[in-house]
Formats: structure tokens, C-alpha cells, sequence
């Protein structure tokens, strides 16, 4: 969130740089469907595990180099780190035979990761994936023409991000006489699998990894629920307070494993996550501690649509990860703690909840050690304790580490009790992927976190999770990067639409009121979407926010009459 309107920074314009980019690498992707291979087919790549180092690969700019961890197969794969103007493209001359027809394959972690062939004689191909936590396979297909004997296989990833992770890669097809790699066999079934996690609605699994393994299948109460890449899994829509039963097999391209041992996993009897008596559907809006041109207000004056009003802010202490919030009095016109106080003891009566938020775009909150992680927990429950809060937003919009939020929040927990509001407002980049440091927070503390309220403006263009590229300032914006958290692990009680009131309240990314109950009516019902429509609905999604109560109400609450009474109109 701004303190000051209307501030774009560097960062929106580097992704709408990207984008165009990606858009142009979307356009000339050759994605295809596999066909099966035939029983005469081999891998023609050599060293396609990386068990021999960079044998038989080279890598641009010294970017490339094996680790143990983390692997898909064997005991090795490929870490290849962009930088400056080189995308850390690892490359492999492949023989093949004229006129036939090869599957190209790889598995991918990490950063963006591409995968494509060159020299084909025919038409060149390539497929690409976003940033992911686990591994994922990329495939597509090629022909050779009919006096081509070589072609050129590569991975790359993209300027300025991540690390990428590449393992198995294949070229299926007929011998091209090169020597690739044997062909697999049957995996061994995993051991040491155990429940890691539960909740009213799910079980967590984790396993040791197979030799050889691409991938595993999850069984409950002995039918396949579900197939994973890695070596974890949670299985959800289950009853709460019921016994499953669970068994893990690993699989590859010579076939199944046997099934592991089975262990027992048993959701809780609670409806999991946290928030004490919120209605189904709840608007949450920031109320300024500052002036900065929006109409000045006591928390008296913010309307009743809002269910959740988060202060901004309380700011970083010279001690670690300690935060401490002093009311502007002399900046809201003689506004008293004791009538700060007050207001929020009666917006409580009035069933709302009063939060304070942590951070926004000049905050400077760095949480990144077990100290620091226990000094945050103390001094935002020092707050509730002092001014009567009901929790905390998290808005570090200059970046967090996951681990030591996970644990301060969860030491905040185990003070304030199940009634504790817990919410996040991150950018969009912070919800691209799970991989990223906020959407593993928002996962690690899935069962007490109340909503997700991500800030869909100041943005510029990004992916959807249909893997297209979207324009902030649409409904197909809103629906498409929604999907990507409703689909990554988050409940949809715990996902929001972050807009601005106003026009002024933001650089860019406004849309009206109409264009926001628009994607929530899409993406609880499947009507009035864009060209965007997510494949299945969300019944439950939790609302919408807006920044600010102040910028609304300079609008005569132009957002949250319409907004709020949509929301609160939910099924």
C-alpha cells in the first residue's frame, strides 16, 4: 500500500517489459501433447540426469552447474542461475535420424524454465513453465527433415530470475546411432512415508524419494487420488474428524512401483483456518493513520460495509523485527487515543474487526531470524493488548522470508488464541508462484490465516493460471491471477480481491466497482466473466478489499456501497 498516491515504482516497469516478452514467447511456442513412444523408441540424449556433471553439455556464461539437491531422478541435476543479459541457456548437440518423429522432454524446478530444439529441418519447437516449488514436466514434439542428423537441444531460463533446475531430459524416438542413455526401469516402491499436517478438510503426506522416479501416485483407502511430482502431497475434500487410509507408488516411463506402506491420517474436528466470527463474504478496507490528501477520518467514520478495517501502519522499531504503532493525533485533527480506542471497542460491538497492518510500500519490517520472528510476535501482541486489535495484517511489500514469518505468526497465534485475525496484502509478483516467499507464508500457515487480500494494481501486466498474459485494470485480470491462488493450495475463504477506491488511490490498476462484482461474480458462479473463465467456481471466496477508507470516502464511498453490498448479496 502507498503512503503517497499515484507512486509506480521500477518494479511495474520491468514487468510490463517482461511481458511483452512473454507474450511474444507464448505466441511462438510450439506446445504439442506427446504420442506414446513406441517399444523400438530410445533416449537419444546423453548424460540426460546429469549423474556425469555437464558431460556432453554446455552451458552460456558459466551458468550451469550440478547439484544433489534438489534431483527428479538419480542423484544429480542441472542448476543453471541467469544473470546480467545472459538467460543461462545449457545446450546439447543430439543425433537423430531423417524424416522421423521425437518427443522432447524434461522435468523443471525453480525459475522460469524453457525447454526447445533447434535444427530440426523442419519446424522448431519449444514450451516454457513459470516458476514452480516441485518438480513439473515440460513435453512437446518435433519431426526431422529428411537430411537431418543432428539437432540441438537446450534449456534456458529468463533474465533476471531465478535459479532453474532441470533433470531427465529426453529425446524419445527412433536411434539416431548417438548413444544415448538405457532406458528406465520400473521404480522401487517409496518408503518412509508419513502424515506431515492436517485439517478439518485435509491430509499432508510426505515420502522419501525413489531412484528413477518421475513422478508418484497418491492412493486413499486404496483408490488413486492424485499424482505429484515431488515428494509431498496433500490430499483435500476430505470429512472432518474421519480416518483415511494412505499408500504412495512411484512411477516412470517403464511403468508403476508396487505400492508403499500404508499409514493412517486423521483430519481434525475444526473448520481450520483463522478470523474467530467473520461473515462468509467480508469486505476489508485500510484506514490511514496519516494524511496524504484522501479525506481525513476517525475509525467512527469508515461505513459499516467494511468488516475488516486494517490500520496502516504500525512501522519497524530499532529492535529486530519489533513494530510499534503511534496514533498521527496531530495529522487526523486531534483524533485522542482514548477515542481511537473507543472506536474500535464499538466497531467491535458492531461485529467488525479492527487490525493493524504491518508495512506498506515505505515499510521496513525485516523479520529474518528466530529473534527477530519472536520480537515481531510480542510487539504486535503488545499492540492488541494496548489499543484492542483483533490481529494483523502482513503488507511487507519489500519482501519477507518465509520460515521466520511462518514462525512469528504462529507465536502470535499460540498468544491471542483462535480468534486471531490473520491477513496479507502482497503484490502480484508475490503470488505468481508458491515458490515465492509469500505464497509459502500464506501456505505454511494455511490453518490460522484468515484471507489473502492480494493488491491487484501497480502491477502491470502478468501470467494468469492458464499460463496468458494479463493486463491489470480488467475482469480477466482479476479472475485469471485469483485462479492462481485457488488453485495453489489457498481455501477460498482465504482469497480476496485487493483493488484501489479511487483512481487517486493508486499508479494504475483502477477498475470500477462494476468490474470488481463482475470477477467475483465469475469466480463464485462462472457468469459475467471475461474472455478468462476459471474451469471450475469458488462459492466461498472470501470478498474483496480496497485501499483506502480514506480514498473511497473522497469518493463519496463510491467503491464500497456497491462493492460491499455485492459481496454481502454472495451465496
Amino acid at each position: 500500500m502507498h503512503r503517497a498516491p499515484g507512486i509506480p515504482g521500477h518494479r511495474r516497469r520491468r514487468f510490463a517489459a517482461w511481458s511483452a516478452a512473454t507474450a511474444l514467447a507464448l505466441s511462438v511456442a510450439g506446445l504439442a501433447t506427446a504420442a506414446p513412444a513406441s517399444a523400438a523408441d530410445v533416449n537419444n540424449v546423453k548424460n540426460a540426469g546429469f549423474e556425469s556433471g555437464l558431460a556432453n553439455w554446455t552451458c552460456t556464461a558459466g551458468s550451469g552447474t550440478t547439484v544433489s539437491s534438489p534431483v527428479h531422478g538419480g542423484t544429480t541435476a542441472l542448476k543453471a542461475t541467469p544473470a546480467g543479459q545472459d538467460n543461462a541457456q545449457c545446450t546439447q548437440a543430439v543425433a537423430v535420424k531423417p524424416n522421423s518423429t521425437y518427443t522432447l522432454g524434461a522435468w523443471v524446478q525453480g525459475g522460469y524454465a524453457y525447454l526447445g530444439v533447434t535444427g530440426t529441418g523442419t519446424t522448431d519447437v519449444s514450451t516454457w513453465t513459470p516458476d514452480s516449488t516441485s518438480w513439473k514436466q515440460l513435453s512437446t514434439t518435433f519431426t526431422t527433415g529428411a537430411s537431418t542428423t543432428s539437432v540441438t537441444v537446450y534449456t534456458h531460463g529468463w533474465y533476471g530470475q531465478a535459479a532453474y533446475y532441470a533433470d531427465d531430459i529426453s529425446v524419445h524416438g527412433p536411434d539416431g546411432g548417438g548413444g544415448g542413455d538405457p532406458a528406465p526401469t520400473v521404480p522401487a516402491a517409496p518408503t518412509g512415508l508419513s502424515v506431515s499436517g492436517t485439517t478439518s478438510s485435509s491430509v499432508s503426506l510426505s515420502w522419501s524419494p525413489v531412484s528413477g522416479a518421475t513422478g508418484y501416485n497418491v492412493y486413499r483407502n486404496g483408490t488413486k487420488v492424485t499424482a505429484v511430482t515431488g515428494t509431498s502431497a496433500t490430499v483435500t475434500g476430505l470429512s472432518a474428524a474421519t480416518s483415511y487410509s494412505f499408500q504412495v507408488t512411484a512411477t516412470n516411463a517403464a511403468g508403476e512401483s508396487a505400492k508403499s506402506a500404508t499409514v493412517t491420517g486423521t483430519t481434525s474436528s475444526g473448520t481450520g483456518g483463522g478470523g474467530g466470527t467473520l461473515p462468509k463474504h467480508a469486505v476489508t478496507g485500510y484506514w490511514q493513520n496519516f494524511n496524504n490528501g484522501a479525506t481525513v477520518q476517525k475509525l467512527s467514520d469508515v461505513p459499516s460495509a467494511y468488516d475488516i478495517i486494517a490500520v496502516a501502519f504500525a512501522d519497524a522499531t530499532s529492535t529486530p523485527g519489533a513494530v510499534s504503532f503511534t496514533l498521527d493525533s496531530a495529522g487526523l485533527g486531534g483524533y485522542t487515543v482514548d477515542q481511537f480506542k473507543a472506536d474500535i471497542k464499538a466497531k467491535q460491538a458492531a461485529g467488525k474487526k479492527v487490525i493493524v497492518s504491518v508495512g506498506g510500500e515505505k515499510g521496513s519490517v525485516s523479520v529474518s531470524d528466530a529473534a527477530s520472528a519472536t520480537n515481531f510476535a510480542n510487539s504486535v501482541y503488545a499492540l492488541m493488548q494496548t489499543y484492542g486489535f483483533d490481529g494483523v495484517d502482513i503488507d511487507l511489500e519489500n519482501g519477507l522470508n518465509a520460515t521466520y514469518m511462518t514462525q512469528a505468526l504462529r507465536a502470535l497465534s499460540a498468544k491471542a488464541g483462535s480468534s486471531l485475525i490473520i491477513t496479507m496484502a502482497p503484490q502480484t509478483i508475490d503470488m505468481q508462484s508458491t515458490s515465492n516467499a509469500y505464497f509459502q507464508t500464506a501456505l505454511n500457515m494455511k490453518d490460522i490465516l484468515t484471507v489473502v487480500n492480494m493488491q491487484y494494481y501497480n502491477s502491470g501486466s502478468m501470467l494468469g493460471c492458464d499460463g496468458k498474459v494479463y493486463s491489470q485494470g480488467t475482469v480477466d485480470f482479476l479472475t485469471a491471477l485469483a485462479c492462481i491462488q485457488l488453485e495453489g493450495g489457498l481455501s477460498p475463504s482465504q482469497v480476496g480481491l485487493g483493488l484501489p477506491a479511487s483512481t487517486r488511490a493508486a499508479g494504475g490498476g483502477y477498475v470500477s466497482p462494476t468490474v470488481v462484482d463482475n470477477a467475483l461474480d465469475c469466480l463464485t458462479a462462472g457468469t459475467n466473466c471475461g474472455t478468462f473463465k476459471p474451469s471450475r467456481t469458488y462459492p466461498a471466496l472470501r470478498g474483496a478489499m480496497t485501499w483506502s477508507t480514506n480514498w473511497d470516502a473522497a469518493s463519496g464511498n463510491a467503491w464500497s456501497t456497491p462493492v460491499g453490498a455485492h459481496v454481502h448479496a454472495l451465496p
